[in-house]
């Protein structure tokens, strides 16, 4: 059952501008003033990339330093590097001297009690009866976590500073030894809270007995906001992000030629997670979907703007809602023997599995089967010798591409096909292949390398900057 408020999530690179946010956001008067409302938060902007590793990089963090070489202490300098930069943020965007102080003392004792922890364990794996072995994930966890109850803690004071009944709500189990599941840890946590009275900001991070990095690794902050929706039954779901939810990154075709969304449904949300687009973390949509509540993607900084609404069972008018693309490697294996045998592809997928390869998409034909993947070459060249291993006779051949997709609804009534080929013909970019599902909710189109921007402005131009649609930017979303 749904009640009167709404569960919002706010991102690493948006909670940074926090001060940009208090008026706008935090402070802006709705239904019932400011409150009604659960803000999740996550860290700081790059203050998880040097407590774990960097997202994009992989260059280590402090989990990083530890887990590669735990009789060293180049951990310890990654942490005091990652306070300084935690206390630079809170220095600037904290104007009161005892609000700094708190959170000077806040800050102190997570990342002392952090430094404490992780060298208790590294001198008890130096006797040599003693391996790390399951307690990597809970340091991996113990890490991550102490960027979001900082930024929480932040948000909190500057809210109070402005008058606000702002409460922290901290899930990051510190200092706890209950380890409870998922749904006891945010019941306890947001028990006795008045939703109507109080702002709960709250750390995207919660530790539970799941353990939610097992599953979702970084993405985790968007399944605790999810399942915080799902539990306390609101009426809507909110992302926040520094940009909306549009028919292609305006960087790549410029800010004047994409349109808001502005209405879609879960289906649609789930292809461009599946295509690395961060709208949402599918499994948070898929709690979302599950719980029959909406989800709106806003931009934080565009607060008179209704955004995107995601919702389930709607009908969609017949367009393509977002052209989108990234590179992938093509992981193809041919097998003359393969014809009328089963088993090629399940060994395949196993070693795919093994080796955390993320598939973007597959196709085949009678010898033939073509993964397309993460391109991570170390990880592909495992998989491929695994393939080699149960088939020696197959040829494998890896190469780098890129793929390009049309993302929307009704696409095959619309020959997006025909007309997205048309559009690279015209752009005189060569085509690899296309892949359309009956389900004609996406189409995709496999080209070089080093057309892939310029794969997505030309199909963009063709099949959106030239297409009438309904109106996208309608009040309702």
């Amino acid at each position: 059952m749904t009640t009167g408020h709404t569960v919002e999530k706010i991102g690493g690179t948006s909670i940074s501008r926090a001060d940009e946010l208090m008026d706008t956001l935090f402070m802006k008067d709705t239904e019932g003033g400011p409150y009604g409302r659960l803000f999740v938060v996550s860290a700081f902007g790059g203050i998880t990339d040097l407590l774990l590793e960097h997202k994009k990089s992989g260059e280590p963090g402090v989990y990083g330093h530890f887990a590669a070489a735990e009789s060293d202490m180049k951990w310890s300098s990654a942490l005091d590097r990652a306070a300084e930069r935690m206390a630079a943020e809170h220095a600037r965007l904290l104007d009161h001297s005892g609000d700094r102080q708190d959170a000077d003392e806040f800050l102190l004792d997570r990342i002392e009690g952090a430094r404490s922890c992780l060298f208790d364990l590294q001198r008890l794996t130096s006797y040599g009866h003693f391996r790390l072995g399951d307690q990597m994930l809970t340091i991996r966890e113990l890490l991550s976590g102490l960027g979001e109850a900082h930024s929480a803690r932040v948000v909190a004071l500057m809210l109070n500073r402005r008058g606000l009944n702002a409460r922290l709500v901290d899930l990051s189990g510190w200092r706890d030894d209950s380890h409870p599941d998922l749904e006891t840890r945010l019941t306890d946590a947001l028990e006795g809270i008045d939703f109507d009275r109080e702002l709960p900001i709250i750390t995207g991070y919660a530790q539970c007995r799941e353990g939610l990095m097992r599953e979702y690794d970084r993405g985790y902050s968007e399944v605790t906001f999810a399942h915080i929706a799902a539990l306390t039954g609101a009426r809507e779901a909110v992302i926040h992000k520094e940009f909306h939810l549009s028919s292609a990154d305006p960087k790549i075709v410029g800010a004047d030629k994409v349109v808001r969304i502005g209405r879609t449904d879960y289906d649609v949300a789930d292809q461009l997670s599946n295509l690395g687009m961060e709208a949402v973390h599918p499994n948070a949509a898929k709690i979302l979907r599950q719980a029959g509540i909406p989800l709106r993607v806003a931009n934080a900084f565009d607060p008179d703007n209704v955004g995107t609404l995601i919702v389930s069972d709607v009908a969609i008018p017949p367009r393509v809602e977002m052209v989108t693309g990234l590179p992938v490697a093509a992981l193809e294996v041919y097998e003359p023997d393969m014809v009328g045998v089963k088993g090629y592809d399940a060994s395949i997928l196993k070693a795919l599995t093994r080796n955390d390869v993320w598939i973007v998409s597959k196709a085949s034909n009678a010898n033939t089967i073509t993964h397309y993947v993460d391109p991570k070459l170390k990880a592909l060249r495992l998989v491929e010798g695994e393939i080699q291993n149960a088939h020696p006779n197959a040829e494998i051949n890896i190469r780098k591409v890129a793929l390009v997709s049309a993302v929307g609804h009704g696409l095959l009534g619309l020959d997006v096909p025909a007309r997205g080929l048309q559009a690279l013909a015209e752009a005189e970019i060569g085509v690899l292949g296309v892949h359309a599902l009956a389900r004609s909710v996406e189409v995709q189109f496999l080209v070089p390398e080093d057309s892939l921007r310029a794969a997505i402005r030309a199909i963009h131009a063709g099949l959106v900057e030239k297409e009438v649609h309904e109106p996208r930017n309608s009040p309702e979303g």
